[in-house]
């Protein structure tokens, strides 16, 4: 099957896997929103996770051909195909649990011992009441339920399990260890980081993709020089994902341009904002909405069972969010900008009888997950040296720590008000 997409052009779909994409559980993601309220900022934002999911699984299948078509390391064709065929499928369902609009209602997930996971995905040191995330639904469909059965179908040919793959999209080996292991090396590292690494087909897509659906130009990263200079290295019996030093700036250029959609794009005030309406609108209205934990009824939740419900509310942050009517931007600062106590303009504020709420954003340049926690390396191809990524560029030490964003917003009856004592605290402040 083939799939026209704005993103890449042709995306292919392999007849095995049509059934996957085809199913009931992939087919709700097109009415998942990839940016969740990103759209009241941008309104071109409305693409979906189900165009991301294939783009990623494409980005995946061009990165490990890439690779792969270099490699110096011996591998046989059988297990080359299998590989191949459990990062295109990997990468095509590592969405396929994200919960209405995205991250934006994941405050009101349920806990995650509710979904009665197999032990190996328990999370090390985490509570049991801790609530789970989109991994943990994507880990519980396509280990425990009716997506299983097409899945073990188009697997079956390569001798691969649904474990397999979900041991790669969530970085966690499955009991019987690594299912990557050939000739003494084990793969899973380097195929785990096209799914899920500090360059991996996800970022790449989403940042693209986002970046055209909103408009702006921070998210334009050069795709193909990327992928033309990657390759898999040995280090100690684990294959792990390289890069030439001839791509460098590419790299350095696709960090910047990831922080960058992240405190311009994904932090936008207003999204930011309405995220906020939604959590204060599940917490009141308890019961109106809510996320199930049977794999079969979440195949129904999704923006439109979300909206429903929130059309049909009388809850004051429900009406807002159907008639897009947010609270109003009263201060908004970062800790690059002095003076600015959040406490003390909130009380401030509350003294006035003000409504208004304070969220805070953490943007990160870098954020290593699971078995991304392993480094891609920089490679000179012409002394054969590799160097951890993070000691090869300064941006990691420059970009070290995370930039929060610290925002105020108010009733918009009272903004006028608001701003006036909001600025008469920071002259005060700023006098002292």
């Amino acid at each position: 099957m083939r799939i026209r997409d704005p993103a890449h052009g042709t995306i292919h779909v392999d007849d095995d896997d049509v059934a996957l994409v085809d199913s009931p559980f992939f087919q709700r993601l097109r009415f998942i929103k990839q940016l969740g309220f990103g759209e009241m900022a941008f309104p071109g934002a409305t693409h979906t996770r189900h165009a991301h999911c294939l783009g990623a699984m494409h980005l995946a299948t061009r990165m490990f051909d890439a690779a792969f078509a270099k490699s110096r390391i011996a591998i046989d064709a059988p297990s080359l195909a299998r590989m191949r065929k459990a990062v295109r499928v990997a990468a095509l369902c590592h969405d396929i649990g994200h919960m209405p609009l995205s991250h934006a209602s994941e405050k009101v997930a349920p806990q995650r011992r509710l979904l009665e996971l197999p032990d190996w995905l328990r999370r090390t040191g985490a509570s049991e009441d801790e609530r789970a995330a989109h991994e943990d639904f994507t880990a519980k469909i396509l280990l425990g339920s009716s997506f299983r059965a097409p899945l073990e179908k188009a697997l079956a040919p390569y001798d691969l399990t649904p474990e397999a793959i979900v041991s790669l999209i969530l970085g966690r080996a499955p009991p019987a260890g690594s299912a990557f292991v050939h000739g003494g090396r084990d793969y899973a590292p380097v195929l785990r980081q096209f799914v899920a690494g500090e360059l991996d087909a996800d970022r790449l897509d989403y940042l693209r993709r986002d970046s055209l659906y909103t408009g702006v130009s921070y998210g334009h990263v050069d795709l193909d020089w990327l992928i033309e200079n990657i390759m898999p290295i040995e280090v100690g019996d684990a294959v792990l994902l390289g890069l030439s030093n001839a791509a460098i700036f590419a790299f350095e250029d696709f960090l910047l341009s990831r922080f960058h959609m992240f405190v311009s794009v994904y932090f936008h005030h207003t999204s930011v904002n309405f995220d906020a309406m939604l959590a204060r609108f599940l917490n009141e209205a308890k019961g109106e909405f809510e996320i199930p934990t049977d794999p079969e009824r979440f195949a129904f939740c999704d923006d439109v069972a979300l909206f429903y419900a929130l059309r049909h509310s009388n809850n004051r942050w429900a009406r807002r969010i159907v008639q897009r009517q947010p609270y109003r931007l009263v201060v908004q600062a970062t800790e690059l900008d002095k003076g600015y106590d959040m406490a003390e303009l909130t009380l401030a504020l509350e003294q006035e009888g003000i409504d208004h709420f304070v969220r805070e954003s953490v943007g990160l340049l870098s954020k290593q997950r699971g078995l991304s926690a392993i480094p891609m390396h920089v490679v000179d191809l012409n002394t054969g040296t590799t160097t951890p990524i993070a000691d090869y560029t300064p941006l990691y030490r420059r970009y070290a720590g995370a930039l929060h964003f610290k925002r105020i917003y108010c009733d918009p009856a009272h903004a006028v008000r608001a701003r006036q004592i909001v600025s008469g605290c920071l002259q005060n402040a700023a006098a002292i």
